[in-house]
């Protein structure tokens, strides 16, 4: 993702960018993934108001008594209420789609090549790191209770994200995007770390080591048999499914977070096709395609490995109705009127997230960004301005999924200090969304015109010629 500072030209010759022809899959999959996150990203944000009329209205007893209905398997200790299903087992769903996403990113996307990973991987430590200290320097006189949320404000939702870059305008350049998504990857890598290290606690050894059972058996089935479990529908259901299920409830049983499994579970998946290799980049060949209007070329991608086909699989699933589900039973606040609305943000807790969402982030991104840049050879790539880069900064400030899951390990679920942090993740998200989008908005014509330019095909190979520099 390489960029020089210095002012964006009208136009850049393709051999400007640090694009190649095997990173145009690359690009045609963000794209792909980018698009289906806005779906996600308008159910989640319709779940979210929904839950926040219901707690805040005369049907709020029954709402709460929905969410705090306890049901399942006691002797398996998985009699849990009905939040505590949505936030351990749904989003189980949502982080074995994030362990995919991460394989996939070390072994075939950006991760894997140094000079494209090395900017957006500082930028993702820096909006981890600087956010956490901003919180911790605000809350430090707060007790020791408010600091058990110091990491709440270090995480990106991708989807609400990606929500909101489809209202301000869908023409980002390929750069942006695929420095917004690779910078949420290793956000969420981060973040699965934090709370598989900082929020687990009375951890028993016998169940975790129980679990590596099921868990080789389920690496060993799927990649043996990946064609099998490609070509047959059912049976990534039917048979992983299970054993998925039972690796998740023994890392449930051990005290470590199960979302944690969903990620294990999906670094299990195998990402390349049978015999294709990992150290090479993927290829892309032109075609000839026969339609209506005659003869025209298009592009034949490496057919995709069990990990795209499970992704594409689930995530509909995930989108469309484990993340909003959880929404619907974690962002559920009862903020008491005008007077209760004070009282939350004025809490310390309240004003150490929102600050760190709004400024820490993006500050933390920012300082990242132009620290790699400037001491190592890393650039930006020649199409973008630092007015972009701080345009997605802020809204990686958007912070809601993980970052509500972390305020309910951090202080429990109903605690008046989970109630505040939710109204401030709430707030906080929504000043970032509104700052990143009324700059972003200012950027759209600029971005059209690289847009056009990214399209422009001079040789009908069915590759871009900007993805044809080297």
């Amino acid at each position: 993702m390489n960029t020089q500072p210095a002012s964006p030209q009208p136009s850049a010759p393709p051999g400007s960018h640090v694009f190649t022809r095997s990173s145009y899959p690359e690009h045609l999959r963000i794209s792909t993934i980018l698009r289906k996150e806005t779906v996600g990203g308008a159910l989640l944000l319709l779940a979210t108001i929904l839950a926040l009329i219901l707690a805040n209205s005369p049907a709020a007893d029954a709402y709460f008594l929905v969410r705090d209905f306890r049901f399942g398997y006691e002797p398996w200790h998985l009699e849990l209420s009905v939040g505590a299903w949505a936030a351990d087992g749904l989003l189980a769903i949502f982080f074995f789609l994030a362990g995919l996403e991460l394989k996939r990113e070390f072994v075939a996307g950006d991760l894997r090549k140094f000079d494209r990973a090395v900017v957006p991987v500082a930028a993702a430590v820096g909006g981890v790191v600087v956010p956490a200290l901003v919180y911790v320097a605000i809350t430090a006189t707060a007790g020791p209770e408010a600091l058990r949320g110091w990491a709440i404000p270090t995480a990106t939702d991708i989807a609400f994200a990606v929500a909101v870059l489809a209202v301000v305008g869908s023409s980002l350049p390929s750069a942006l995007r695929i420095f917004l998504l690779t910078l949420a990857v290793v956000d969420d890598l981060l973040a699965i770390s934090i709370i598989a290290f900082f929020y687990s606690e009375d951890i028993q050894a016998p169940p975790l080591l129980f679990a590596i059972v099921p868990l080789a058996l389920f690496a060993f089935l799927a990649q043996r048999f990946p064609t099998f479990f490609q070509r047959n529908v059912w049976a990534p259901w039917l048979i992983l499914l299970p054993i998925g299920f039972v690796v998740w409830a023994l890392v449930h049983e051990s005290g470590v977070h199960a979302t944690v499994a969903g990620v294990l579970l999906g670094f299990a998946i195998p990402v390349l096709p049978k015999g294709r290799k990992a150290a090479g980049d993927v290829v892309v060949h032109p075609i000839t395609v026969q339609d209506d209007d005659g003869p025209t070329q298009a592009h034949d991608v490496a057919p995709d490995g069990l990990a795209d086909t499970l992704e594409h699989r689930i995530r509909p699933v995930s989108a469309g109705f484990a993340v909003p589900v959880f929404a619907f039973f974690s962002a559920g606040v009862a903020i008491g009127g005008i007077e209760g609305l004070v009282s939350a943000i004025t809490d310390p807790i309240a004003i150490g997230i929102m600050v760190a969402l709004v400024i820490g982030k993006p500050v933390g991104i920012l300082i990242a960004t132009f620290a790699v840049t400037r001491t190592t050879k890393a650039s930006l790539d020649p199409d973008l301005a630092w007015v972009d880069i701080i345009g997605v900064a802020l809204l990686a400030g958007v912070g809601f999924t993980v970052s509500l899951l972390i305020s309910e390990l951090g202080f429990g679920q109903g605690t008046p200090e989970d109630d505040h942090a939710k109204v401030a993740i709430l707030a906080g998200s929504l000043i970032a969304a509104l700052a990143a989008a009324i700059l972003l908005r200012r950027r759209n014509k600029r971005y059209r015109e690289i847009e056009a330019q990214e399209q422009i095909d001079a040789d009908n190979d069915g590759v871009p010629d900007v993805f044809e520099g080297r």
